[in-house]
């Protein structure tokens, strides 16, 4: 069995540790939920508007494990796997891309979830139902900053996972004699 090149090792020990964690944050999310949603009187918002007011709150938990801790994951073991199918071995400018473009990309597309979960959330709590204001009320009502930080987290996020995506799919067509 081959060792692994040193920029592999690094790049698997950086992502594994870094879903490790982003696990337990993925958990907290899960118990964040849980407890505001229990502070939403069914007063302030009737049935749908409770569920409009939960919503986003709600889907950060699941695309938590999904973009945090699933996705990495499968990253490295296809780095792996490719590499000892028999494949090239993929530059450090590709994996660089997972680690320091697609990492914290998808941490930010998280966080922003997270932002305008809590948001919508706490506005329906001070008794604010008009959705409309509160979604332009989003970062200071600046709407052209609440476009251009989503564009750039999530362009940036599928730039760098797909330039390692192509990187180690073009992998599997050298052999390692070649590479």
């Amino acid at each position: 069995m081959n060792p692994l090149s040193d920029h592999y090792r690094a790049t698997v020990r950086s992502t594994l540790r870094f879903a490790l964690f982003m696990v337990l944050f993925a958990l907290l999310t899960g118990i964040l939920f849980q407890e505001s949603a229990k502070k939403l009187d069914y007063d302030k918002a009737a049935a749908g508007m409770h569920l409009e007011a939960i919503l986003h709150l709600a889907l950060v938990h699941g695309h938590s494990f999904l973009i945090m801790v699933l996705l990495p994951i499968g990253m490295v073991g296809a780095l792996v796997l490719a590499r000892k199918a028999g494949g090239g071995e993929v530059s450090r400018r590709a994996t660089a891309f997972l680690v320091r473009g697609y990492l914290p990309f998808g941490t930010g597309a998280v966080l922003l979830m997270l932002y305008k979960g809590y948001a919508v959330l706490l506005a329906v709590r001070g008794g604010d139902t008009d959705f409309d204001a509160i979604y332009a009320g989003l970062f200071g009502g600046v709407t052209a900053l609440r476009y251009g930080i989503y564009g750039v987290v999530h362009v940036g996020m599928a730039v760098s996972l797909g330039y390692f995506c192509i990187a180690v799919w073009r992998s599997l067509g050298r052999s390692r004699s070649t590479a």
